[in-house]
Order: C-alpha cells, then sequence, then structure tokens
C-alpha cells in the first residue's frame, strides 16, 4: 500500500512524515513554498522527543503522480479547494482508490462520492501546526494524534482496516467506525468556534457567542435527524493518548487551522464549511442560526481586509454580526 498525501500542510504535513518514519511508502501532493522546500531539504516533523527530517516525496498535481492500483488517497486540503482537487484527480485517472477525508467540516465525503466510488470519512483529532513552509509540528503526547476512519455513508470495509494499521504504525490512534460522520458531526461543532478565535486571537473570552454558536448547531441537527458524537475532552482516548503540550522547541503554538490560515496570509477560510455547514441546514430545515450565518460574513471580512488574529476587539466582532 502506497499513501497518496493531497494537501500537505498542517494535518497532511504531519501525517506524511509520520507515515514516511513509520517506513509506509508515501508521497505528497503539496502546492508553493511548501512544494519547493520539500523537493528541496524534505520535510521537518517537530513533536514531543521528535525532531526530524524525512526525505517524504512531493509532486506539484495528481497528474504527476504514476498511479497504482494499490494507492490510497488522503484528502488533507482545505474543504473550499476539495472540488477542484477531486476534478485532478479524476482527470489523473484516479477511479476505484479509496479516498480518505482527513477535512474538517461534512461536505467533502458528498462531493467525493458524486465522482469516485470509494469514498471514506476521517475525523482528524490533531493540534498540528504549519507557518514554515517544509516545517510541521503537533502538540501532543504519547500520540500525535487520534482519527475515526469509516466509510462514506456508512459501514467499515478492509480500506478502512488498512489505513488504520498505517496510521497507528506512525503512532496516530486511529479507530474505525461505523457511523464516522456523526464523529465528524461531533467534531464539527468544536470547529465552528475557529472563526472567533482567529477574529479575537485566542486568548479572549468570546463570552455568550460560543454557547450560542453551539445551541444553533445542535438544533438543526436535531431538526435534520442527524446524530452527533462527543469528541471533545469528554473523549476518553483524549487524556490516554492526546495529552496537549503547549510549546516545542523553538517552537510556539499560534492556535487552530483558522488562525493559521490567516497568519499565512489566505485569501480564502473553512468557515463556510463549518459555520456554513449550520446555517446551510438550518435553511433547509427552517432552523433560524443567526450566528452562525453572521460569522461566516466575518470570515469573508477578515480575508478581504487582510487582518490577522487578535485585530477585532469583541464589540467590533459583535457590531460585524449585527445584520
Amino acid at each position: 500500500m502506497r499513501v497518496v498525501v493531497y494537501g500537505v500542510g498542517a494535518i497532511g504535513g504531519v501525517v506524511a512524515a509520520a507515515l514516511d518514519r513509520a517506513g509506509v511508502e508515501t508521497i505528497g501532493i503539496a502546492r508553493g513554498a511548501m512544494l519547493t522546500a520539500m523537493q528541496d531539504t524534505g520535510l521537518r516533523l517537530r513533536a514531543p522527543g521528535i525532531d526530524e527530517l524525512r526525505d517524504v516525496p512531493a509532486v506539484a498535481s495528481p497528474a504527476e503522480v504514476d498511479w497504482r492500483p494499490d494507492d490510497v488517497i488522503l484528502l488533507c486540503m482545505k474543504s473550499q479547494d476539495t472540488q477542484g482537487a477531486l476534478e485532478d484527480l479524476r482527470a489523473a485517472g484516479v477511479h476505484d482508490q479509496p479516498i480518505f477525508c482527513a477535512q474538517n467540516g461534512v461536505a467533502n465525503e458528498r462531493a467525493a462520492l458524486r465522482m469516485f466510488p470509494n469514498v471514506h470519512g476521517v475525523t482528524v483529532m490533531m493540534p498540528a501546526l504549519y507557518l514554515v513552509p517544509g516545517e510541521v509540528a503537533v502538540f501532543t503526547e504519547p500520540k500525535l494524534g487520534i482519527f475515526d476512519l469509516g466509510r462514506y455513508p456508512g459501514g467499515t470495509d478492509d480500506d478502512d482496516r488498512r489505513m488504520a494499521e498505517a496510521l497507528e504504525a506512525a503512532n496516530i490512534g486511529a479507530f474505525t467506525h461505523e457511523n464516522v460522520m456523526a464523529s465528524k458531526r461531533g467534531k464539527l461543532l468544536l470547529n465552528l468556534v475557529n472563526i472567533l478565535k482567529a477574529t479575537l486571537g485566542n486568548s479572549t473570552d468570546p463570552g455568550p457567542l460560543k454557547a450560542a454558536i453551539r445551541a444553533e448547531a445542535e438544533a438543526v441537527y436535531r431538526a435534520a435527524g442527524l446524530d452527533w458524537v462527543e469528541v471533545d475532552d469528554s473523549d476518553p482516548r483524549r487524556g490516554e493518548m492526546m495529552r496537549p503540550v503547549d510549546a516545542l522547541p523553538g517552537v510556539a503554538r499560534v492556535g487552530g487551522s483558522t488562525n493559521q490560515s490567516l497568519l499565512r496570509g489566505a485569501t480564502r477560510l473553512e468557515t463556510d464549511y463549518l459555520n456554513g455547514e449550520i446555517a446551510l441546514l438550518g435553511r433547509l430545515h427552517g432552523v433560524p442560526t443567526p450566528v452562525n450565518a453572521a460569522l461566516c460574513r466575518v470570515a469573508d471580512h477578515l480575508t478581504r481586509s487582510a487582518l490577522k488574529p487578535g485585530d477585532l476587539s469583541l464589540s467590533q466582532l459583535e457590531a460585524l454580526l449585527t445584520p
């Protein structure tokens, strides 16, 4: 089995380096400065007790991969880039190879299933960092993270078990899950605050906004008849496998994926596939979601204004939330 990691950012970078470190044949599809760094010097993995440079092969597009029947594809790009990635995979000749959506949100699997027959969901619990090209870090021990895996729309199969075995070898806790989308909906509840942290900075208390965001999400889940599994700190696996580490030598934590996107100067955020998913479900099922819908407008404002995490105060954010 060869694992093709499509989207070598924070999550994709950690997974690619960890798999390579475990002896699993791995190739990355990367872009920009990350691609250049990987091809020139390699991929540096930083974690508690680990500081290694891995020579992970990297290419710029699926067209450059010599596709094999035993390939497993791990999608790790942000959700707003998924459609283009799927189109490129199809154009490159991918068909039956299993596609694992190791991404936040719950829209990627449906998009993939429209074009490919063998789709799997992955709930990613991994506080990873990518700010410097060619270097990724993760801030937990003893495992690098926890992944739930399952076939979409439900069940598990041999591909899930093979992928789980490879991840376990790479020191990532991997669990097959008969209803992986319930797990992913639980993770979505956690990701709904990403835009708050990216707007206000990690040190600002968002007050009642956090509770309002979650209340809307739970209301639309119930209206849509969708179940979810809690994967927050109440999940005992986190205490056993993902004890947090605040910093690594020479590497400070700077917040979650949306923070990192803003710090890298991203012009698009994944908020439309996080809070926007709740707004969509609300509109489909007649449930008001004013806070989540407004946060999508805030995300658009942040990127258009080139603001960085912490540039807005809570009062400024509240003003933006007012229609």
